[in-house]
């Protein structure tokens, strides 16, 4: 049944996008959880907390992604090979550096602004209101965070070092 009215080739473009968003959120996700579980050093409370809320927030992005293609009538990516294959945001690996590790989500933040800004713009062609609403919200959210983040690093770059003379 055909419950939304549109017609599935107007949808192609947006399902596309969907996918690739869903498979550049489980490497962000991973990315975040391996961050989460590293994080040491001076920071390691502040990005701690950080770092455990924005995991939160893209497991449930997961989620609703996943279920706005089923909606459509299509089906949802759903392997992590498929998901490691597709994804523009790339595991991170191992890293040390707490500030390293930010400049590394502010990096997976810009790839997801760019691939929320492709399906807003495919759902727009397809008259996709329920996909302009949900990946909007999505976009201001990882906006603000990724604000967050630059200030963040910015205080610490403005930071003297400690030469021991202090």
């Amino acid at each position: 049944m055909n419950y939304l009215g549109f017609k599935n080739k107007e949808l192609s473009t947006t399902v596309k996008g969907l996918n690739q968003l869903l498979a550049d959120y489980h490497v962000y996700y991973q990315n975040l959880r391996n961050f989460h579980w590293n994080v040491e050093g001076q920071n390691f409370f502040a990005l701690h907390i950080q770092f455990e809320e924005l995991y939160q927030d893209a497991r449930t992005k997961i989620d609703e992604i996943a279920e706005r293609i089923l909606t459509l009538r299509e089906r949802p990516t759903s392997t992590m090979s498929e998901y490691l294959k597709h994804s523009n945001v790339k595991e991170s690996g191992k890293v040390i550096q707490d500030t390293r590790m930010v400049e590394i989500l502010l990096e997976n933040h810009k790839v997801l602004i760019e691939s929320m800004r492709e399906v807003i713009g495919a759902a727009d062609n397809a008259g996709d209101e329920g996909t302009i609403d949900m990946i909007s919200g999505f976009l201001g959210f990882i906006e603000k965070k990724s604000w967050m983040l630059d200030a963040f690093m910015a205080r610490k770059a403005a930071e003297p070092l400690n030469n021991g003379t202090s």
